[in-house]
């Protein structure tokens, strides 16, 4: 006789998921196997957008005054000529160049010695120091610029390249020295004690061990403090009044009036302000690239 246990068929087992199971799985595609049409169209048309204006420019620069043509031919250079020497801007660019180079020394020198602080010690204001930095990004130029003008002012240095120098500077510094302490810390701390190991003091240290290892840093953090002084408009507005005093952008704003606007002048004097600037970055781009992705590493 066949009991009613022996009918009863025992439950098949259910497999549990694992945590590996449960886990997503990784899309392998490769960028071998995107189309190449996904990638070269938005290029493209990013491209278009950015080399129209430019081409704009140097269409207005380069074609005679009163020409239609969307073709700079024949070529001229008359709007160049116009701009270096009747407009006076090859002072501007003497005064931008001075701007910028010495915006860019101070800057780094300034910013290398806080970000050592910041980096290498402890103190007690330390968090409130860098609190204080950061929130000094938010204060825009131009709500300090009557208490600079005071300020300048009773310092007799209205109307000085000085003036301008100072003030970028200032303003450069609070992020440069955070990035300079954030490369800082990716340096390891036992390399500087190896150094203090063999006989160096930590200024000797520093040069020898860390300063070379930050030279995508100090270009990163440099290039930007002179590119900022190089475009900046405000401060030259304000502190300098004498025309062989004044800057590119300020020599910029010169060639508009209320009535007209000499748009070939303008477009010649921008190219001027951009060739150096472009230079600049052609030349320490591989620098400059390094130095973000050295920054952007937490120590």
């Amino acid at each position: 006789m066949i009991t009613k246990e022996a009918t009863e068929v025992a439950p098949a087992p259910v497999s549990v998921p694992t945590a590996t199971d449960q886990r997503p799985r990784k899309n392998n595609r490769s960028w071998d196997e995107v189309p190449r049409w996904q990638i070269y169209l938005p290029l493209s048309i990013y491209l278009v957008f950015t080399l129209i204006p430019f081409y704009w420019i140097l269409l207005f620069a380069l074609r005679p005054a009163g020409s239609t043509s969307l073709v700079p031919w024949p070529v001229t250079f008359d709007h160049f000529e116009k701009v270096w020497t009747e407009r006076s801007f090859g002072t501007y660019f003497q005064n931008s160049l001075l701007v910028g180079v010495a915006t860019l020394i101070m800057t780094t020198l300034v910013a290398l010695a806080g970000g050592y602080a910041l980096a290498r010690f402890d103190f007690k204001i330390k968090q409130a120091f860098m609190l204080a930095l950061l929130c000094s990004q938010f204060v825009p130029g131009a709500l300090l610029l009557v208490p600079l003008f005071e300020i300048f002012a009773e310092l007799q240095m209205i109307n000085s390249l000085g003036s301008v120098i100072i003030a970028e500077t200032v303003f450069q510094l609070p992020l440069s020295m955070i990035l300079i302490s954030n490369f800082i810390k990716n340096v390891p701390y036992s390399l500087e004690e190896a150094a203090w190991v063999d006989g160096c003091n930590r200024l000797t240290a520093f040069r020898i061990v860390v300063l070379p290892l930050l030279r995508p840093g100090l270009i990163a953090v440099g290039s930007f403090a002179f590119v900022h002084s190089w475009n900046h408009f405000l401060f030259a507005l304000m502190f300098l009044n004498n025309q062989d005093k004044q800057t590119i952008p300020v020599g910029l704003n010169t060639l508009m009036s209320a009535d007209s606007v000499d748009l070939g002048a303008l477009a010649a004097g921008g190219i001027i302000a951009a060739v150096p600037v472009v230079i600049v970055f052609a030349f320490i781009q591989k620098w400059l690239i390094t130095g973000f992705s050295a920054g952007a590493v937490k120590g």
